[in-house]
């Protein structure tokens, strides 16, 4: 699994076996999720418009790559911030949220009475599962850091098979009592953009990785499955703003992890890497605009079939449901198009 992979077109020359997406490795030609993905590779190449979450900066060579191939692809991301930008404050559209959870406003006010870049965030995503004793080696990984945390535990993040041993490990709210935050969920882009947090231990999901990139948020990575560990190794070995806990989680590399991202030199080249990133995102708005109008009035106002939109996972989707509210705004904002 270690196995170098370098000769793959427009993907990093870092690349190994086990960082290609888990339905990539599968040795059963059946797999569902292979196939699927295969279906839509095949759509894609008659599609009138490819539209991809991402920003020209961030996968500049594999986008060249796809482009070669299929030309018709238009890079609108990150979402979250062409959303700022086209939905006025005010707007109802601003209330629309993309979370699959309930959010729990507690995590937000908590964060206001933290210091500046003090506080670890931790979330594993909407679906990723693990067992309870990885709950309980993040646990005690987090505890014995000294780090002040907000943890976002679901209902269900442990496998169901062991449902019983769902719960945090006896003794742990108490020792964390005073430094920190466990909640069932939390509106995560206004958690990346809080000053507050200064690290993100994440599952690596797409969505995670680019609403941390536009917080500037540096991220400790345990991916699960799909991309999850593609997009680990790009942030670790591309994009210089991650290190990885291991597939093998136990509670001291947690905890060197969270030390190192927080106080140590590794830490500050990421803090400085992710920092960067975010005023690349910032000035990706412009490109991503552009690319917005010319979908939305050279396709999906003009008749064309547009037999695939593709590459945009469910959160991503949510936001581009109501076309007509897009157009609206599109219109009232043409000058920023210009």
């Amino acid at each position: 699994m270690d196995m170098a992979v370098d000769w793959a077109p427009g993907l990093s020359k870092h690349m190994r076996l086990k960082d290609f997406p888990t339905f990539l490795r599968t040795t059963d030609r059946d797999d569902t999720l292979l196939t699927f993905q295969l279906h839509q590779v095949e759509r894609a190449e008659a599609a009138d418009a490819v539209i991809i979450n991402t920003m020209d900066e961030l996968e500049q060579p594999a986008l060249d790559a796809m482009r070669a191939i299929i030309p018709a692809i238009y890079t609108i991301g990150p979402l979250n911030s062409l959303a700022d930008q086209i939905v006025p404050r005010g707007d109802p559209l601003r209330t629309v949220s993309s979370s699959l959870w309930k959010e729990d406003d507690v995590c937000l006010q908590w964060l206001d009475g933290k210091r500046a870049r003090s506080v670890v965030y931790v979330n594993f995503g909407s679906v990723t599962v693990m067992s309870s004793h990885e709950l309980a080696e993040f646990a005690w990984g987090l505890a014995n850091s000294g780090q002040e945390f907000l943890w976002i535990v679901r209902p269900d993040v442990v496998k169901s098979s062991e449902a019983a041993g769902a719960a945090l490990p006896p003794g742990f709210l108490e020792a964390t009592r005073d430094r920190g935050l466990v909640a069932s969920w939390c509106d995560q882009e206004a958690v990346l953009r809080h000053d507050a947090v200064c690290a993100f231990l994440t599952h690596s999901g797409w969505n995670s990785t680019v609403e941390a990139l536009c917080g500037g948020v540096p991220m400790l990575c345990w991916p699960f499955f799909a991309d999850q560990q593609t997009n680990c190794r790009y942030k670790c070995a591309e994009w210089g703003v991650a290190m990885e806990i291991g597939d093998n989680v136990r509670r001291e590399v947690v905890q060197r992890r969270i030390e190192e991202a927080v106080g140590g030199e590794k830490g500050g080249e990421m803090r400085k890497r992710a920092t960067e990133w975010r005023e690349a995102a910032v000035r990706s708005t412009a490109r991503s605009l552009t690319y917005l109008d010319s979908l939305i009035h050279g396709v999906l106002l003009s008749g064309k079939n547009v037999l695939a939109i593709g590459l945009l996972d469910t959160r991503a989707r949510r936001r581009m449901k109501d076309q007509r509210r897009m157009k609206e705004m599109v219109n009232a904002n043409q000058s920023a198009f210009i």
